[in-house]
């Protein structure tokens, strides 16, 4: 009996012209955080339970991928940040800091599996990470790489969304809430998904704060207009604590040097709803999201935080990083419509066709290609002429060297633009010099048209 071939729920499998456009976009992160100085790593998918569950409990470990091989307590990874730890932690002698790594790689979650959401998933990191100091100029410089990356991609209308976290303490100190505030801060990181009316009802009934209390903080949360307006806003509550205090300055100075980073203001604002959920956040904070669909929430976040590697070593090791959730946002913008038509997604870009019984002429006009830098596929299938047309449309290559008697006697090759239907007759050279010039400028379309 045959077993019926499925994919497990929750897992995203790719037909070949979609990996293809997968491809060109994990590419593009891979140059832009390669120009920013970034170091590859790769570290392994499983790792020993007690490492990875080193702080142990909440959510995390109900959703991790846990099992047993002999005597081994092992667990699929969760995510790339506690695996960064490990990794700077184990090899601290022997790297350079500060350290810059970015790492495009799958984690796993067993969550419910819903649309857009998935148990096994990309995710690209990076991360600088620091010898017991970390200068705040880096914490600037992350919105500058995720500008550059988001406008390599096609994406122009989207926004950096920053906060500082000590903002939020010191707001927290001076009305009497610090013993509250992680509950406050998970509370309100979810005031753009279900609004202040129900955050104002779970901070009043879960948090047990205060009516009083609830106002005052939803109205600094609500303070906003240009990043000049909210810093002015933010002023008043200078002086009152010291933590407040060395937030403010730190959101001055990251907006300021984010200038001289190149990202404009249209897509860089203050945010004081920002909190990002996970504890271990101690300074700046970032969320992006895609102006034209907030339906989608944030594609890309992250920020300071001051101990990476506190359950592995006494080291003091502060850092920065980001993360995008990438096959969330390439199933979002493929579930859109966003990506990009104009794209080269055929797995070559000629198709040389022999026509003849002697394959000898095709293999060298193969060779010529190849060596040109052209991805070659030869065709040479016993098919008829209009199959192997068919095949080559429905693979969308751009390029067809047809190569019949007449094209192996005057040593040319008729090489067909399959989006023209232009046709002309050249020499396998000559052919190789056109197709990169041309293939060149298309290689230029960003994969994402939005």
């Amino acid at each position: 009996m045959k077993v019926r071939p499925r994919t497990l729920s929750g897992f995203m499998e790719l037909l070949p012209q979609e990996q293809m456009k997968m491809e060109k976009i994990t590419d593009i992160l891979r140059e832009s955080y390669s120009l920013y100085g970034f170091s590859p790593l790769d570290t392994p998918l499983i790792e020993s339970s007690e490492v990875l569950l080193a702080k142990g409990g909440g959510e995390t470990e109900k959703q991790i991928y846990r099992f047993t091989k002999g005597d081994s307590d092992l667990s699929l990874r969760f995510d790339l940040t506690v695996p960064l730890a490990r990794y700077v932690a184990e090899h601290y002698s022997e790297l350079t800091f500060p350290f810059r790594r970015y790492q495009i790689g799958k984690v796993y979650r067993g969550e419910r599996a819903q649309r857009g959401r998935f148990r096994e998933f990309y995710q690209a990191d990076i991360d600088i990470i620091g010898d017991g100091k970390l200068d705040i100029l880096n914490e600037a410089e992350i919105p500058a790489v995720i500008y550059r990356t988001f406008t390599k991609l096609g994406i122009n209308r989207f926004t950096i969304r920053v906060n500082n976290r000590k903002l939020l303490n010191g707001f927290y100190e001076i009305s009497g809430m610090t013993e509250k505030a992680p509950e406050i801060m998970r509370t309100v990181d979810k005031l753009d998904k279900i609004g202040a009316e129900k955050v104002k009802q779970i901070l009043i009934d879960d948090v047990k704060m205060l009516p009083c209390k609830t106002e005052s903080l939803l109205d600094f949360m609500a303070i906003q207009g240009t990043n000049a307006e909210v810093i002015s806003g933010l002023e008043q509550y200078r002086g009152m604590s010291p933590v407040f205090d060395e937030g403010l300055d730190e959101l001055i100075k990251v907006t300021e040097y984010l200038g001289a980073f190149g990202v404009p203001q249209e897509n860089f604002a203050i945010d004081l709803k920002i909190a990002r959920g996970l504890d271990y956040y101690t300074g700046t904070v970032y969320e992006t999201t895609l102006t034209d669909h907030p339906e989608i929430g944030s594609v890309c976040s992250g920020g300071r935080y001051d101990n990476l590697a506190e359950y592995y070593t006494d080291k003091t090791l502060p850092g920065v990083g980001i993360s995008i959730g990438l096959t969330r946002l390439f199933y979002v913008l493929s579930e859109q419509g966003l990506l990009s038509d104009e794209m080269i997604t055929s797995p070559c870009d000629v198709l040389v066709i022999p026509m003849t019984e002697d394959l000898k002429t095709a293999a060298e006009t193969a060779t010529v290609f190849r060596k040109n830098g052209i991805r070659t596929q030869l065709y040479v299938e016993k098919k008829k002429f209009k199959a192997k047309m068919t095949y080559a449309d429905r693979i969308k290559v751009p390029y067809c060297a047809i190569i019949g008697e007449d094209e192996e006697a005057q040593g040319i090759v008729a090489l067909k633009d399959m989006k023209t239907g232009e046709q002309v007759g050249l020499k396998a050279e000559d052919a190789a010099a056109l197709m990169k010039e041309k293939l060149s400028a298309m290689s230029e379309t960003a994969p994402v048209k939005l």
